[in-house]
């Protein structure tokens, strides 16, 4: 495996049978050159990105090292956390977003994360890879990150798992049910117990709403006669998911069913209760 190109001290370009592959490993490049042999000893991880490969080649080329290092450590904890494989647009896109806030933070800017009340909830083994990877910046570069820069870096996580959409459309769902929740909270007049179990299932069963209708998938029915008791008996439940649901359509073109408002009801109920 000869070098092709030197990224840094720890990352260089192989080509294979016409094939450009990124090649990681501490020290890999250290006094070396172009078709240098590489020792294998020390390759850790050997990917292609295709059509991302140039990006993350340009990253490789001017980000600081050891932020190249430290995210690529999230990434392998975080799939050994997770039990599975993440997409190679991870390699691009937590390197790129975790440099930057690093050094925003060290010129003193705040960071903040409106949504990470519904991200704790939501995504909860993400958020724990987000908490632990705050601190093994903390350890490695003596930079402690709040909280919230753990939320950013658990939607990072999520949204590299396949099948999980990108980044835009996890962002636009949880801002959209933070926004549902606020109204649920306005018109309830109460402040909601975000730890408890009937607040975490009403955040779980609005975000596989959104799913169900981003994927056009049916909603389970619900039997009209439950619907009419519902109606009755929760009258101020069924009002405000009624709300929710005017808010969904005006705001977001997003229709929900009758029945679903009856299940919005019944998690509202709860808060309630």
């Amino acid at each position: 495996m000869k070098i092709y190109k030197i990224l840094n001290n720890n990352a260089v370009v192989v080509k294979e049978h016409d094939e450009e592959k990124i090649v990681m490993g501490s020290g890999i490049a250290f006094q070396k050159k172009k078709n240098d042999i590489i020792n294998r000893q020390k390759v850790e991880k050997i990917f292609v990105m295709n059509e991302g490969n140039e990006k993350f080649q340009e990253l490789l080329k001017t980000l600081p090292e050891e932020h190249i290092q430290i995210a690529e450590d999230i990434i392998t904890y975080a799939e050994g956390y997770l039990q599975v494989p993440l997409s190679n647009h991870i390699h691009i896109s937590l390197t790129d977003h975790l440099s930057f806030a690093i050094e925003r933070h060290q010129q003193g800017f705040q960071i903040n994360n409106k949504l990470l009340t519904e991200i704790k909830a939501l995504y909860k083994k993400e958020f724990e890879i987000g908490k632990w990877a705050v601190q093994y910046v903390a350890e490695k570069l003596k930079v402690q990150l709040p909280v919230d820069e753990a939320g950013h870096i658990a939607l990072h996580i999520h949204t590299a798992k396949l099948g999980s959409g990108d980044i835009a459309s996890t962002l636009q769902q949880t801002t959209i049910i933070s926004e549902m929740i606020e109204i649920i909270h306005q018109e309830l007049g109460m402040d909601l117990d975000e730890e408890s179990i009937s607040y975490q299932r009403l955040l779980t069963h609005l975000r596989f709403a959104l799913t169900r209708i981003e994927s056009n998938e049916p909603f389970q029915v619900m039997d009209p006669d439950m619907l009419e008791i519902i109606q009755t008996k929760y009258a101020k439940a069924y009002t405000i998911a009624v709300k929710v649901a005017d808010y969904l359509e005006k705001e977001y073109d997003i229709q929900l069913p009758s029945s679903e408002m009856g299940y919005i009801s019944l998690h509202i109920q709860r808060l309630i209760t």
